[in-house]
C-alpha cells in the first residue's frame, strides 16, 4: 500500500489545453474541507504566465527584480514571502542572488522533511535498515510465549509478515500459548499531539508507534466506473475487508465534472467513501488510519501465524513493558535501505516514514528517551548545526510538517541542501527529492518547460502554506539551491503555486553575466 502526500483526499484538477501548471492536490492537509469545485477559469492565465516567465535570458543582477514583479503582484497582496536562492558550492564560492525575508521564520509545509531526512541519513547512513524479529521463549515446538518486537519500520506489510511466519514454521515450531506484540521502541505518544484532529483520522495523519504494519492505515483504490455508477472500490491489503465495512457513496462523472474523493472511519469499523472521479480519469489511492495500531499487526500477524498451521491458544496482547532475558530470537525480517526508505519519504511526500524516521534517529541517538520525537528533534539539531545549518532558523513539532506549529527560515533549508551537497551522502540525498514533470509530487508540474528534469525538489502545502526547495541546474549558469516558503491568507493554494512555478522558471533563465 502506498500512502500519498495527502492520500489525494481531496483532488482538484484543472481542464487545459496548455499542460503547463496541472494544479496538484493538496500534500498534507487541509485544515478545513476545500469546496469541490472545477478550477478551469485561471488555468489559461496560469499557463500563458508560465510561458512569459521563460522566455529569454537573465543576468543574476536582474533576477531579484523579476522576481518581485510576481511576488508583489495585487492577487498575491496576502502573501508572506521567504525566498532564498544560492548558487551551490562550497561556502567560500557559493553567492546569495535572492533573499526576500531571509531569515524569517514561516510554516514550511512538508519542506520540513528536508531537515529530518538530512539528519538521519548523516546520523544513521545511507546503509540503515529497519528490523523486525520475532522471539521466543525457547526453541521447542510448543512455546509459552511468542513475541513480535517491533522497530517503527513504515514499510512493513501484511506479506512480510507471512515470511516471518514462515521462518518460525521452518524452526519446527507448532503451538504458541500466548502472541505477544512488544510495542516499546519508541516512547512517547503515537499520535503527534501538534496535529490537527482530522487529519489523524486520515492515512496521512496516522499513528507512528514500534509495531507499524501497512503504514499503519486502511489503504483503498477508487476507480472510475461508467458515468453516475459509484467508484469502485478495491481494498489494497484484502484480508482488511473481513474487519471493516464499506459505506460507498462516491459517484462517477462525466469528463467536465470536478474531482474530489475523501474517506472517513467510523467507531463501528465502517470506512464511508465519497467524492467523485471522472469517467476514463486514473485511479486515487485514499486511506484512513489505524486507530490501535499495535493490535492491528498483532492481530494479523495471528491470522498469518494459524495460515502457517501454527496453533495459537490464547488471546493476543500487546505490551509496553521490556521484554525478559533469555529470549531466542526465531525469525526477522529487514527493510530496504534507508537510501531507498527516503524515497517514498521526499519524493512521495510520505508522512508516516517521516515521523517513523524521526523517532528512530532519536531511540538511537538517546540513550533514555520519554519522547521519542522530542529526542528526534533534539538530535536533529544536534547533527545538522556542525553542518552548517543554524539551530535558531527553524522550529521542529513533528518530522513530516503536517503540524501548522512548524516553523522554517529559507535560509535554513537552503543551508541544509548546501550542507548535503558537500556531504558524502549527497547523490543519495538528491536522488530522494522528486524532479520536475517526471516522477513523485512534482510529476505534473513544469512538464513541458525549461524546468522539466532540471529541478529536484521537496514540495509542501498544508492549509495556508505553499512551499518548494531544491536544486535547480538552468541551461546557462552554475547549479542552484533554492527555498520558496508561501504563507497566506486571503489567495488561493492555485496562485500561489503557480506564482512558485513562475519563479523557478525565471531561475532557468539565469546565464553567467
Amino acid at each position: 500500500m502506498k500512502f500519498e502526500p495527502s492520500v489525494r483526499r481531496f483532488k482538484l484538477l484543472v481542464t487545459a489545453s496548455i499542460s503547463l501548471v496541472p494544479i496538484m492536490p493538496v500534500q498534507t492537509s487541509m485544515a478545513h474541507s476545500p469546496t469541490a469545485t472545477p478550477l478551469n477559469t485561471n488555468a489559461f492565465v496560469q499557463a500563458t504566465s508560465l510561458a512569459q516567465a521563460s522566455a529569454g535570458t537573465l543576468c543574476p543582477a536582474q533576477i531579484g527584480s523579476a522576481i518581485d514583479r510576481i511576488t508583489q503582484r495585487k492577487a498575491l497582496a496576502g502573501v508572506r514571502w521567504g525566498i532564498v536562492v544560492q548558487t551551490l558550492a562550497n561556502p567560500a564560492n557559493r553567492k546569495t542572488l535572492i533573499a526576500r525575508n531571509a531569515t524569517t521564520l514561516l510554516a514550511p509545509a512538508s519542506n520540513n522533511k528536508l531537515l529530518t531526512t538530512a539528519a538521519v541519513l548523516n546520523a544513521l547512513g545511507a546503509t540503515y535498515r529497519f528490523r523486525t524479529a520475532v522471539y521466543g521463549d525457547s526453541p521447542q515446538p510448543n512455546l509459552v510465549t511468542l513475541r513480535v518486537i517491533g522497530h517503527g519500520d513504515p514499510s512493513l506489510t501484511t506479506a512480510q509478515l507471512t515470511t516471518l511466519a514462515q521462518q518460525i514454521r521452518q524452526k519446527g515450531v507448532q503451538q504458541v500459548e500466548q502472541l505477544i506484540g512488544d510495542d516499546t521502541y519508541f516512547r512517547g505518544a503515537a499520535v503527534n499531539p501538534n496535529w490537527d484532529t482530522d487529519d489523524t483520522l486520515q492515512g496521512y495523519g496516522a499513528p507512528v508507534n514500534s509495531l507499524m504494519l501497512n503504514q499503519n492505515g486502511i489503504g483503498l483504490t477508487l476507480f472510475p466506473q461508467r458515468v453516475g455508477q459509484p467508484l469502485r472500490v478495491q481494498w489494497d491489503d484484502p484480508t482488511d475487508a473481513a474487519s471493516w465495512s464499506l459505506r460507498n457513496q462516491s459517484v462517477t462523472v462525466s469528463a467536465n465534472g470536478g474531482e474530489y474523493v475523501d474517506a472517513v472511519r467510523t467507531a463501528q469499523r465502517i470506512i464511508q467513501v465519497s467524492g467523485q472521479l471522472r469517467v476514463g480519469s486514473e485511479s486515487e489511492p485514499i486511506a484512513v488510519s489505524i486507530p490501535n495500531p499495535g493490535n492491528y499487526l498483532i492481530d494479523k500477524f495471528r491470522t498469518v501465524l494459524i495460515n502457517a498451521n501454527i496453533l495459537i491458544q490464547r488471546a493476543t496482547v500487546v505490551k509496553t513493558t521490556p521484554a525478559p532475558s533469555g529470549l531466542v530470537e526465531l525469525a526477522a525480517i529487514e527493510s530496504a535501505p534507508l537510501a531507498q526508505l527516503l524515497i517514498e519519504t521526499n519524493r512521495e511526500s510520505n508522512n508516516t516514514y517521516a515521523e517513523a524516521l524521526l523517532k528512530t534517529l532519536g531511540a538511537t541517538q538517546t540513550a533514555i528517551s520519554q519522547d521519542a520525537t522530542t529526542s528526534g528533534i533534539a538530535a536533529v539539531k544536534a547533527t545538522l548545526t556542525p553542518l552548517g545549518v543554524n539551530a535558531a532558523g527553524y522550529r521542529m513539532v513533528d518530522g513530516s510538517g503536517l503540524a501548522s506549529r512548524d516553523r522554517a527560515t529559507p535560509k535554513a533549508l537552503v543551508q541544509t541542501l548546501q550542507a548535503m551537497a558537500q556531504s558524502p551522502n549527497a547523490q543519495v540525498f538528491r536522488d530522494s527529492l522528486a524532479v520536475a514533470g517526471i516522477n513523485g509530487t512534482l510529476k505534473k508540474r513544469f512538464r513541458n518547460t525549461a524546468a522539466q528534469g532540471k529541478l529536484q525538489g521537496k514540495t509542501g502545502t498544508i492549509a495556508g502554506v505553499v512551499a518548494l526547495s531544491g536544486y535547480l541546474t538552468p541551461p546557462n549558469h552554475p547549479d542552484l539551491a533554492l527555498s520558496m516558503l508561501a504563507n497566506y491568507s486571503g489567495a488561493s493554494t492555485a496562485s500561489v503555486r503557480s506564482a512558485v512555478d513562475e519563479m523557478v522558471l525565471v531561475l532557468t533563465r539565469l546565464r553567467s553575466c
